[in-house]
């Protein structure tokens, strides 16, 4: 038996990085996925490997709402309901705090911030109807702190932990938990976008993470997967920081 046996997640960021990664796990573990993301080709691909019975893919701007409303169907009229939602996609922007254009500053919070609303005032209903469910949120290790040059980022990743909380008090009597994933420095496309090798990462947060290397998209899936499923049945409303101790403090040798 799987973990997510009969269950129905939408998983949006689903075409590579922790949501390829999460969706891979999903389905392995019984669950069928619906896989979002703007990235049709390799999205497409995905859902054509995992197979139609497990996976279908939905092409999903999560920061429109006409979309999420098309998502939703395709996903019921695949699978008969939904009742579980991965908040997953997101963009980061670097650049210092002053010198940072509105624009830039509203994309990173219409893809962050508003497809995270989106996808939670979409989807609670239909977690609703299927009888109860849940929702993870990917915020960030800087949703709990600072960091420098990514501002927009932060901000929005703290808007996540404080919408994260709002739902889960709100939702719980409707049988939905709410929880979110704060990864630190993790090899995904979007923090590693020129490919560097995973061993030259590690070397470079060696002295910035007590476990001493960067972390993997996998291991994000894992935490995902134990906050979608039974074991985590009485966990709602909460940060999951999954850094290598990064937030804990910092080495000075």
């Amino acid at each position: 038996m799987g973990k997510l046996d009969g269950r129905v997640v939408l998983i949006t960021g689903a075409a590579r990085g922790q949501g390829e990664q999460e969706a891979r796990l999903f389905a392995a573990e019984g669950a069928r996925v619906v896989l979002a993301d703007v990235l049709d080709g390799p999205g497409a691909a995905l859902a054509e490997e995992l197979g139609e019975e497990r996976a279908r893919y939905v092409h999903l701007d999560v920061g429109c709402e006409d979309d999420w409303v098309r998502a939703v169907a395709a996903g019921k009229e695949a699978f008969g309901a939904i009742d579980g939602l991965v908040n997953n996609a997101g963009v980061l922007r670097f650049n210092e705090l002053t010198a940072t254009p509105l624009e830039e500053f509203m994309e990173v919070v219409r893809v962050n911030q508003v497809g995270c609303f989106l996808g939670m005032r979409t989807l609670a209903p239909e977690i609703e109807a299927a009888g109860g469910g849940t929702i993870v949120n990917t915020a960030s290790y800087t949703a709990l702190t600072g960091m420098a040059y990514v501002g927009a980022y932060a901000a929005t990743k703290h808007a996540v932990l404080g919408l994260t909380r709002v739902a889960a008090v709100e939702l719980g009597g409707r049988g939905i938990r709410v929880n979110a994933v704060c990864p630190g420095a993790v090899d995904t496309p979007m923090s590693n976008p020129r490919g560097a090798d995973p061993a030259a990462l590690d070397e470079m947060y060696r002295k910035l993470v007590p476990l001493g290397r960067v972390g993997r998209p996998e291991e994000v899936a894992a935490l995902a997967l134990f906050l979608t499923g039974a074991d985590s049945a009485y966990i709602t409303g909460q940060p999951f920081v999954i850094d290598g101790g990064w937030l804990a403090g910092v080495n000075v040798f």
